[in-house]
């Protein structure tokens, strides 16, 4: 988009230009074509100066690879910018941040009726995969519920390298379904919670495998390719046309991460979780699964909780605990929504070999866009 700036005559001044300089839409930001509107961050309570400091730190790269940072409240973009060449169009390879999107279109199948409820078992899809290696009468007993959660009992953690099914050993043999339910039980000792003893009767552990394989159990279940469903019942509805898969080696859509989307379509489903699944007035995803995504069902580790495929963690900013929900993947690439404060905030990043990269996104969160937010109580 061109920036035009008037010059009625001779006698405009200099401030006048900087003032239109500063009110005008950062280059690159679109139009709102795409269903997005803006608006300036003082109009929702958002200080323009401690998101110009966040910039300036950004830029002398204090937070290293930062790529874009986008930011939203009450349903209106009040903030956008891009730190790289690829712009608005970019497409944001933001990992493991996308396997939030599967939990989606579960929800999307069970709404439809293609999949009974997250009680259904695995299996039941994915009689193909058998006979199974490490045979164990409890692998038939495992349910989308237990992937969704990360809490299944396979032995299965991408955070112990020891771990047989560690993301890395997947990603060498080309059936990566069966590879996840030919892992044996996991095995409790005592100094580990069981299940039964465990915040709400979970065991959890990150296990990549599983997400992966409800790309598999999904295709089975709705008959056709996943793409083309993610494109009727998610992302066409929400006007989201540039996506890029990647696919497993037996052919069916990456559902571990990887989706690459742009950070205004990000954005948007944020912004769908935030709305309770309606978009523009359209309910694309039930109420009733928005809810119970966002419900606790496993602990993940001190402050979060676990969703379904959705991260439950709680800031702390001065005195304030704030409660989020969110999308993360490696590199720091991090979708968050701030219920309470109607707030929903994109940052992504290339930052996929920075020790403690996490880390770093969320003292740029705390320290620079939390402190930039009024309070609720202050609006």
């Amino acid at each position: 988009m061109k920036l035009r700036i008037p010059f009625p005559n001779r006698l405009t001044t200099l401030p006048v230009v900087v003032a239109l300089l500063l009110s005008a839409p950062a280059i690159g930001q679109t139009t709102s074509s795409d269903g997005l509107s803006t608006v300036a961050p003082a109009a929702v309570g958002i200080s323009a100066e401690r998101l110009g400091q966040m910039e300036q730190a950004i830029k002398v790269g204090d937070f290293k690879d930062i790529t874009s940072v986008l930011i939203a409240r009450r349903g209106k973009v009040a903030y956008e910018r891009y730190f790289d060449s690829d712009g608005v169009d970019g497409l944001r390879n933001t990992r493991s941040a996308t396997k939030t999107i599967t939990g989606m279109l579960i929800g999307a199948a069970i709404d439809r009726h293609f999949i009974p409820s997250t009680n259904a078992h695995v299996l039941d899809y994915l009689q193909d995969k058998l006979p199974l290696k490490n045979p164990d009468p409890r692998k038939s007993e495992i349910t989308i519920e237990d992937f969704l959660t990360m809490s299944s009992l396979l032995e299965c953690d991408d955070e112990n390298s020891f771990s047989r099914g560690n993301e890395e050993r997947m990603y060498l043999v080309e059936d990566w379904a069966k590879f996840t339910l030919d892992l044996p039980i996991r095995g409790f000792p005592d100094w580990q919670p069981k299940p039964k003893d465990s915040p709400y009767g979970r065991s959890w552990s990150y296990c990549t495998a599983g997400p992966t394989t409800l790309g598999v159990v999904l295709e089975h279940a709705v008959k056709r390719p996943l793409p083309d469903f993610a494109r009727e019942v998610l992302f066409a509805p929400l006007g989201i046309t540039s996506v890029k898969w990647q696919f497993q080696p037996m052919g069916t859509a990456m559902t571990g991460g990887g989706l690459q989307l742009r950070s205004r379509d990000l954005l948007k489903l944020g912004q769908l979780y935030l709305d309770d699944g309606a978009w523009n007035g359209h309910q694309i995803i039930s109420s009733e699964w928005v809810k119970d995504s966002l419900r606790p069902h496993a602990n993940a580790r001190e402050d979060t909780d676990y969703g379904y495929l959705w991260w439950l963690q709680t800031f702390h900013s001065h005195s304030h605990s704030l409660r989020s929900y969110g999308m993360y993947g490696t590199g720091g690439n991090k979708v968050f929504v701030f219920p309470d404060d109607a707030l929903v905030i994109v940052i992504t990043t290339t930052n996929y070999r920075v020790q403690g990269a996490g880390t770093l996104t969320d003292k740029l969160l705390v320290d620079y866009i939390l402190e930039a937010v009024a309070p609720a109580n202050a609006r």
